[in-house]
């Protein structure tokens, strides 16, 4: 049987591949995601004033930006909604659910009672709350360090069933989603984010303290700072003070949903995160540990709530970011970190 060959010409052979290409481009063209894309390449305005309001255009119901910039006055920024269905205008001022940017609250908890030394970071699991030692895998192994660092192989909390639409309606039943389940890995020989490690974090250090961790954190960090609106949930505060938050898809207010988080303010998150950044937070001997345990920054997102918050050592310049908008395949989280980058561009177009 004879093979049969064909030969292309040279000038064939470049049809071919620009062909080849420009349905490549065409396909690839319809998988992009415009939005992002848009918000990406569309010209940087002057002012964060305008950046913030063009934001509102990325699909955000509201948003909130708090500047400290060292040698300027603090600045502070708003467009869109707090209450979508009442037209309230979003406040600068108004409260806001922060989610996980509060691990920072608890990390900073972890190093001031292991400084005086009511906590030990090599203690494990299995000491500090023996109930559980029969309940969670290598109970024995994992210590306060590694769940401060995200390397105790906790399963996460919330990837459990149920958990955005069922939530557990105390830390106990919260505990009790995770029981018995397999480890994601052995203690310390890898790292993956993990609610779990500080809700138990949570759970030790009240027990070490005798009285809720929240007011050890506003006894020793929030009103030496002199911060009165950071709140330890939703159950503290006027509902109305409350911003909004909203669901890609969901008509309705979904506020009142509760997942378990700290709220404050854009500003109070801000003069926290200075201090903590500066070490004017830290006592002699708290910011060592601190540094070798956790982060300097953090971000948080639950439904109806993101929020960024950033120390620029190059700029000296604290900048948080509140959105109330949040949606299923996380377009709005990469919208609201372009909207953040945008700003920080501006600040640095400004310094220079």
């Amino acid at each position: 049987m004879h093979k049969i060959q064909f030969v292309l010409k040279k000038s064939q052979s470049k049809w071919i591949i620009r062909i080849v290409l420009i349905a490549g481009t065409l396909i690839s063209l319809f998988f992009i995601p415009w939005p992002l894309l848009r918000a990406w390449i569309t010209p940087l305005p002057d002012t964060i004033e305008e950046q913030v309001s063009d934001a509102i255009g990325y699909g955000f119901d509201g948003i909130i930006v708090y500047v400290d910039q060292g040698g300027n006055p603090p600045a502070w920024y708003a467009a869109g909604w707090k209450n979508r269905e009442e037209k309230v205008p979003a406040d600068p001022n108004g409260l806001f659910k922060i989610a996980s940017i509060g691990k920072l609250y608890d990390a900073v908890t972890i190093a001031k009672l292991v400084h005086q030394k009511r906590l030990s970071l090599d203690r494990t699991l299995a000491e500090y709350l023996p109930e559980l030692a029969d309940r969670i895998e290598y109970a024995d192994q994992i210590t306060l360090r590694m769940m401060a660092q995200h390397r105790s192989g906790l399963p996460n909390l919330t990837d459990t069933p149920d958990f955005w639409t069922d939530p557990p309606e105390s830390s106990q039943e919260a505990i009790e989603r995770i029981l018995d389940l397999p480890a994601d890995f052995a203690p310390g020989e890898d790292d993956a984010y993990s609610n779990t490690n500080y809700l138990l974090i949570s759970e030790l250090i009240e027990r070490e303290l005798g009285y809720p961790e929240f007011r050890y954190i506003r006894e020793q960090v929030l009103e030496p700072l002199g911060l009165k609106n950071t709140f330890a949930s939703m159950h503290e505060v006027n509902m109305d003070d409350l911003m909004s938050g909203y669901y890609a898809g969901i008509e309705e207010d979904i506020k009142s949903a509760d997942y378990g988080s700290m709220v404050a303010t854009a500003e109070d998150v801000g003069i926290f995160l200075r201090a903590l950044n500066d070490g004017s937070l830290f006592a002699d001997g708290e910011q060592e540990i601190y540094s070798s345990i956790y982060v300097y920054d953090h971000t948080g997102l639950i439904p109806g709530y993101q929020s960024i918050a950033r120390y620029h050592r190059d700029i000296d310049a604290v900048v948080v970011q509140f959105v109330n908008t949040t949606d299923f395949e996380g377009y709005t989280w990469s919208l609201s970190e372009i909207a953040y980058g945008r700003i920080l561009s501006i600040l640095r177009k400004q310094v220079r």
